[in-house]
């Protein structure tokens, strides 16, 4: 139980230090608070983009329910004035402790129940009610050391809370995202902000703490330290178990680079799949049907320059290079992890035909959108294998103005073919993209294909937050003018679906079609994308 204060002395008279000594610690004690709230906040919206998709729904939700909480703590701090030292002591353990193991169960939720929205909501919650109830009671401990006007306080106070929002908001991308990770990063800040609080109550303020409560304070914040502690040793077993959990056992690969997380699951080439951010890529059992029916209908024309965007798997690539006359294949990606993986790795490399052996093959590092505002060269297909049109952080490689740097890029007859999501299961973004293709100055074709090969086990689809994976996928071909046999039509568009006689009489021409030991196409043909 919490034995009462001491009646507050008037001016500093029972504060160990001086009274601008005494504020210059509390202020201090705010400022490192506010930066371990603010990676709190963004840990939860970084961490639930990654594990649930659309970051814009997440950031949304975990910052209005934070807010929102914030006021329910500022309203609940008002019991714990006439006990501030303690209460803000105890509140600090307990916001250290949930903030710093809100990464690890929201993860660990993911891994073994597979859904992570309510622990999402209800970490948001608590750590918005302990982050508000701060603010009262530093204001009543900082007028307890240094009596000033209330609005003096404030504005201190504020001031104070601020700065650290901004040093805190600039470390958690720039240090501990890089240097710790998410899951050790928020371990850290939670020890620090235990650290912190506990140290300001338990010196600047023991006069104020009975005997009972000073030692609550000190077995509370040495068990939460501890329990942090032991979670950051234990933090690299618990990845590799999590991992498990999430890709199986044969996870051969997986690294964090500076764009993204990198896994590589499976032994074999029937059993590859590749994940980025945890959303599933590559899987062997049938990335032949996506990559071929993305590039062959594009190369029915001039193809003598292709340009692909993204594709740093080299699978795109491999269907490029099947074709003799392509003299140059430019290869743009953002990670270079990626294109490094797909050179390296035996199974990858195989999957791809040692697609970045081949010397009409270059590859360029970094952001399409600012490489295509910079090139000056012009080419004949311009293939656009970047991440799913449903992630947020991708939505300016689906923008008209991207669509008008591709239009810019390509000859007069050449072509653009775009990877446009699934019209079956998300038609608002298919016809999304396909509507920006067409204002980026082009004319569209859409098409599709449906299914996915046998065995293809689809599990939960993060960029549609959390549904099934979708059972199709669409595609957007686009040219600056109408071209060749396919008769690109400027008008309102009709989707176009791929028959199981087609799928068959392609595998047949194309594996004619063979060349230089690479694997038979099994999908398409461009002689079968001519109009009927």
């Amino acid at each position: 139980m919490i034995d009462q204060q001491t009646p507050l002395r008037s001016g500093a008279a029972g504060i160990p230090v001086r009274p601008r000594t005494g504020r210059f610690l509390v202020l201090s004690v705010v400022f490192v608070c506010a930066a371990c709230g603010l990676v709190y906040e963004l840990e939860l919206v970084a961490l639930a983009s990654y594990l649930i998709g659309d970051s814009v729904t997440q950031a949304s939700v975990v910052l209005s329910v934070m807010v929102f909480a914030m006021g329910i703590g500022s309203l609940l701090a008002k019991r714990l004035r006439g006990r501030a030292a303690v209460g803000f002591g105890l509140i600090e353990a307990a916001l250290a402790l949930a903030g710093g193991s809100s990464a690890l169960v929201l993860y660990a939720s993911f891994a073994w129940l597979g859904e992570s929205r309510y622990a999402l909501v209800g970490f948001s919650l608590a750590i918005g009610i302990l982050i508000g109830a701060e603010i009262p009671l530093l204001m009543t401990l900082i007028q307890r050391v240094d009596r000033q006007d209330a609005g003096g306080a404030v504005a201190d106070l504020f001031a104070a809370d601020y700065v650290g929002a901004l040093v805190g908001g600039l470390a958690f991308p720039f240090l501990l995202l890089p240097m710790m990770g998410q899951l050790t990063g928020a371990l850290f800040t939670g020890a620090v902000n235990a650290a912190a609080g506990g140290a300001l109550v338990l010196w600047v303020f023991r006069r104020d703490l009975g005997t009972r409560s000073r030692w609550l304070l000190i077995v509370v914040n040495v068990v939460v330290i501890a329990l942090l502690a032991t979670a950051t040793v234990l933090v690299d077993d618990f990845e590799r178990a999590a991992r498990r959990a999430v890709y199986g056992d044969q996870v051969r690969v997986a690294v964090q680079t500076g764009v993204q997380e990198v896994v590589l699951t499976g032994a074999g080439r029937g059993s590859l799949d590749l994940y980025l951010d945890g959303r599933l890529r590559v899987s062997s059992r049938d990335e032949h049907r996506y990559h071929e029916a993305l590039v062959h209908p594009a190369m029915n024309g001039p193809h003598r320059r292709v340009l692909i965007l993204g594709g740093g798997d080299g699978l795109a690539a491999r269907e490029v290079l099947r074709y003799p006359d392509a003299a140059s294949v430019v290869v743009v990606e953002l990670d270079p992890a990626v294109t490094r993986l797909a050179r390296t790795d035996r199974v990858l490399a195989g999957l791809n035909g040692h697609a970045f052996e081949d010397p009409r093959l270059t590859v360029v590092t970094g952001d399409a959108f600012t490489w295509l505002r910079t090139t000056h060269q012009r080419y004949d297909v311009v293939i656009s294998d970047l991440p799913d049109p449903g992630i947020t952080a991708s939505t300016k490689l689906y923008a008209a103005e991207f669509y008008g740097l591709v239009a810019e890029a390509l000859e007069p007859d050449g072509r653009l073919v775009v990877h446009a999501g699934a019209p079956g299961s998300r038609p608002s973004t298919f016809w999304t993209v396909e509507a920006s293709v067409r204002a980026g100055g082009l004319m569209t074709r859409p098409y599709r294909v449906d299914g996915r090969s046998t065995g293809f086990a689809a599990g939960p689809d993060r960029a549609t937050g959390g549904s099934e994976a979708p059972r199709d996928r669409g595609f957007v071909l686009a040219s600056p003018r109408p071209v060749g046999p396919l008769g690109l039509d400027p008008r309102a568009p009709v989707l176009r679906t791929l028959g199981e006689r087609e799928l068959a009489a392609a595998g047949r021409s194309a594996e004619r079609s063979r060349q230089g030991g690479a694997l038979p196409s099994t999908l398409v043909h461009p002689r079968y994308w001519e109009e009927p």
